[in-house]
């Protein structure tokens, strides 16, 4: 019996009001969810565009991605010019992990597909995918799997990659929101690039004022030196180089910077089948994905993405400025090279200064020699002859035989001064058939002369303003003194790695020859050594040959950049 108060419901009435009420709970709670998850795309979509710097946003976007859709892992996939991933940042996988695994994604497998496809993919199983490239070792399991392509002005940029969603199975909800997200993702990547691109025309803005200053600087070096250091800076280099035609058949690396530089700058190579002669060749700026450059030891210099821009005058092209990363870092785009090959029009200008002055330089030197000699020809050597034709007027007035004798000894003894002055007038005057080759053609065409005598053509390297500052004399000296250094190694050493360097600094040159033979005894009596160090000592410098610790020898000439030897050397 019920209470005369109680209330009655029938049960049919009930189970509608109570399905009505549940539907509108799950109603609810699935709006409040949405909103939710509405305000989070907003707040990831803020925490991207809220970045201009290129590399912190796409850090920023994946981070934002994981957050929205409650993923385990996360990655955003950066697409190369030729196809796959150029780049791949990925979250949630540990450092000790990917260390373990290896090498990053390249594209292949599902990871490809989205690029290829360039559309969304979502799968419950990626593994049961026939698409899936599989794991290499020490990869994390993943099952569920979710792609999103990103574009940038209708241009495919890369893809968004998930796996192992938290909670349940990725939806046709995460989906959409990944796209509206990658949407965002591609104008914040404009905005960064665009932002990227101003600030390196303002720095190079800014680097040819600097370089039309040094332009004017009476430092023939400047220009050059200013020029890598700042390319360098700015282009985010690992090494740049400027490599200049020097004989037939050969270059030099004239200048080189960076973290990469110790290994090349001054080394001299033939110029076939590389890279810089086809550049000069073609005259055409060229764009690689890895370079291979000699350096002075025996294993080359293996670079990764570069650019090799030629140095264009009016003659045709004069040198190749080359741009390189390490191998593993961010390629160079169109936009890099652009600036970089109108930057190079004023390395052209700098090498051209660089060479008028080296010319005036030794005009100069020629026009001082030729205006000593005429005043010793039409001054001092008149002079003397008038001395001496007014003491032979007097030796014949002398009183008796002794007085005779000392005037007549007198007389040749101003004979011997006027003939001296004579051959110091010939080494004067300058050639008339043309100037002398430089010092660096004279040692590049030595080791052609006696290549044949080793096994393995020695290596040559030039540091500084050799042709500039070595005047003729010291330059028959100093490939008089590789001529017999070399010449040593190859009787006494059987040596099968040579190197020569020759080098100007601090107010001196300095010509190293090392190589890996049988080592130097000092107890050995060797002619040449002799020879060496009289030439070394008519130029206020030293000659030193030595065992090296590693096996071989090291053999060290100097002299001092004076005009003026102090004595003969030996022929």
């Amino acid at each position: 019996m019920n209470a005369p108060n109680s209330l009655l419901f029938p049960d049919g009435a009930k189970s509608e009001l109570d399905q009505a009420l549940a539907s509108l709970i799950t109603s609810a709670e699935r709006v409040a969810g949405t909103q939710g998850r509405l305000r989070n795309l907003m707040r990831a979509n803020r925490a991207i565009v809220e970045q201009l710097d290129l590399s912190t946003m796409l850090k920023a976007t994946i981070e934002a991605a994981i957050d929205l859709v409650g993923a385990r892992y996360g990655a955003l996939g950066v697409m190369a010019p030729e196809g796959g991933l150029d780049e791949f940042i990925q979250v949630g996988i540990s450092d000790e992990v990917v260390a373990r695994i290896g090498h990053l994604p390249e594209g292949h497998g599902l990871l490809g597909a989205v690029l290829d496809e360039a559309h969304p993919i979502r799968l419950q199983n990626l593994q049961d995918d026939p698409r899936s490239s599989g794991f290499p070792a020490s990869h994390p399991p993943m099952h569920g799997f979710l792609g999103v392509p990103i574009r940038v002005r209708e241009q495919l940029f890369g893809s968004l990659y998930f796996a192992e969603k938290i909670e349940g199975e990725f939806t046709q909800e995460d989906e959409e929101l990944l796209t509206s997200l990658a949407t965002t993702a591609g104008i914040a990547i404009e905005n960064a690039r665009l932002f990227d691109e101003t600030q390196k025309r303002q720095r190079w803005a800014t680097l040819s004022a600097d370089v039309a200053t040094a332009l004017l600087s009476s430092d023939t070096e400047a220009p050059l030196r200013l020029l890598s250091d700042s390319v360098a800076e700015i282009a985010e280099a690992d090494l740049v180089c400027i490599v200049v035609p020097i004989a037939s058949g050969m270059v030099i690396i004239d200048t080189a910077r960076g973290a990469l530089a110790e290994d090349v700058e001054g080394l001299v190579v033939p110029a076939e089948d590389t890279r810089s002669e086809a550049v000069m060749t073609a005259a055409e700026p060229l764009l690689v994905t890895s370079l291979t450059v000699p350096r002075t030891h025996d294993v080359p210099l293996l670079l990764g993405p570069s650019m090799l821009i030629p140095l264009l005058s009016g003659a045709g092209p004069v040198g190749v400025l080359s741009v390189s990363r390490a191998l593993g870092r961010a390629r160079f785009n169109d936009s890099d090279m652009d600036m970089i090959t109108g930057f190079a029009r004023q390395a052209t200008l700098a090498i051209d200064v660089a060479n008028v002055r080296l010319d005036r330089h030794r005009l100069e030197r020629l026009e001082d020699r030729s205006r000593i000699a005429r005043d010793l020809h039409d001054h001092v050597i008149q002079r003397l002859f008038a001395a001496g034709l007014a003491l032979q007027a007097k030796a014949h007035k002398a009183p008796n035989e002794a007085a005779r004798s000392d005037i007549e000894q007198e007389i040749d003894t101003l004979d011997t001064a006027i003939a001296e002055i004579r051959t110091a007038i010939f080494a004067l005057t300058p050639p008339r058939r043309g100037l002398r080759s430089s010092v660096r053609h004279r040692i590049i065409d030595l080791l052609t002369e006696i290549g044949a005598m080793f096994a393995t053509t020695p290596r040559l390297t030039f540091l500084g303003t050799v042709d500039l500052l070595v005047i003729d004399e010291m330059a028959d000296d100093v490939v008089a003194v590789v001529r017999e250094g070399l010449s040593n190694v190859a009787r006494h050493a059987h040596a099968s790695q040579i190197s020569v360097k020759v080098a100007v600094a601090e107010g001196q040159i300095e010509v190293e020859i090392m190589d890996d033979g049988d080592g130097f005894h000092p107890g050995d009596r060797r002619s040449g050594l002799l020879n060496l160090r009289s030439r070394a000592e008519q130029w206020q410098g030293t000659s030193d040959t030595v065992a090296r610790p590693d096996g071989g020898t090291r053999m060290t000439w100097t002299a001092l950049l004076t005009d003026i030897p102090t004595h003969e050397a030996p022929s």
